[in-house]
């Protein structure tokens, strides 16, 4: 196998992954094997740090007849809960790891403190953002583009339930069309469900690339950061 191509990377892990085939909650097997990567990943060398979605638990959508403000922060709520569930599976394989939150609850996680992320990864320990921006109205999205920029990762690597980015849900249209590469206007122009807009102009204006890739096979984590042609290279 080719030598990592990336040094440090963000992995934005959405909610549903967690879930595995479940589709609510955590599938322990699942994370267990995500858990796996990671270590490869860290033994290579690579600084990883890690951003998780909560949509297998609430979005803050779901929230009807809600306010938006309140469903917001139930959203990051879930995120920590994911956090640390992904934490102790790391543990368990002897993988140091941190959790950050952006809202502070110093009785489980650190506060949010850019220097010692850096610290952290530098040292080769694993760092998971929990609690989004610590703000409504910002998705996870949002927040893996802003802390890869904080951070200056290398590459944003955007595991979902799909396998790539298409120009319409494959899963309901067999005529969907798969692109292989994009840049970050083609996104913003053709509307296309990758990242929301904040998301995609933060990844633009700080030049940083994202690899979007299905996370049926775990494997898939490593593969890219080995430079496999795997899923939809977005960039400038």
């Amino acid at each position: 196998m080719n030598a990592p191509l990336y040094k440090r990377v963000l992995l934005k892990l959405s909610g549903e992954a967690l879930a595995g085939e479940k589709g609510f909650g955590l599938d322990t097997e699942t994370i267990n094997k995500i858990a796996l990567q990671i270590k490869t990943l860290t033994e290579e060398g690579v600084q990883v740090a890690v951003v998780v979605g909560g949509g297998n638990f609430w979005r803050g959508r779901s929230g009807e007849g809600m306010d938006r403000t309140t469903a917001d922060y139930m959203g990051m709520m879930a995120t920590v809960i994911n956090a640390l569930a992904l934490q102790d599976a790391l543990e368990n394989i002897d993988i140091m790891t941190r959790v950050q939150t952006a809202i502070e609850m110093r009785q489980i996680a650190e506060p949010y403190i850019r220097r010692k992320a850096v610290r952290h990864l530098e040292k080769g320990r694993v760092v998971i953002f929990a609690a989004g921006t610590g703000n409504p109205y910002f998705s996870t999205d949002t927040t893996a583009a802003l802390r890869a920029a904080e951070i200056e990762a290398d590459v944003i690597l955007l595991a979902k339930k799909v396998n790539a980015v298409y120009d319409k849900d494959p899963h309901i249209y067999k005529d969907a069309k798969m692109f292989k590469e994009l840049s970050y206007l083609d996104i913003l122009k053709l509307e296309l469900k990758v990242m929301d807009s904040t998301a995609t102009s933060l990844c633009m204006d700080n030049e940083i690339p994202i690899r979007v890739f299905g996370l049926s096979n775990p494997e898939n984590i490593v593969k890219v950061v080995h430079g496999h042609t795997i899923g939809t290279y977005i960039h400038n």
